[in-house]
């Protein structure tokens, strides 16, 4: 696993400590990698959002109706 040094601001170096304190996590590390597993997938989801965008406006026409957009999307973000 890669080592990393990085600082933090008071109100965030607090808050990652409160996580540990609180036995959300186990350690800052833990807490560190999740945020970023978690920031990962709602990058994917955006993604995946951006290039049904893209293709729609390429074609200039979709055959899905909104409620069929906004389904696909909700289950998307829903997992």
């Amino acid at each position: 696993m890669a080592r990393q040094s990085i600082s933090f601001t008071k109100p965030n170096d607090e808050w990652l400590k409160s996580q540990v304190d609180n036995q959300e996590y186990s350690s800052k590390s833990e807490l560190v990698n999740d945020l970023v597993r978690q920031a990962r997938k709602q990058q994917a989801k955006i993604d995946w959002i951006r290039a049904k965008l893209e293709k729609a406006e390429k074609s200039g026409f979709t055959n899905d109706g909104k409620d069929d957009v906004l389904k696909q999307s909700k289950a998307l973000l829903n997992g």
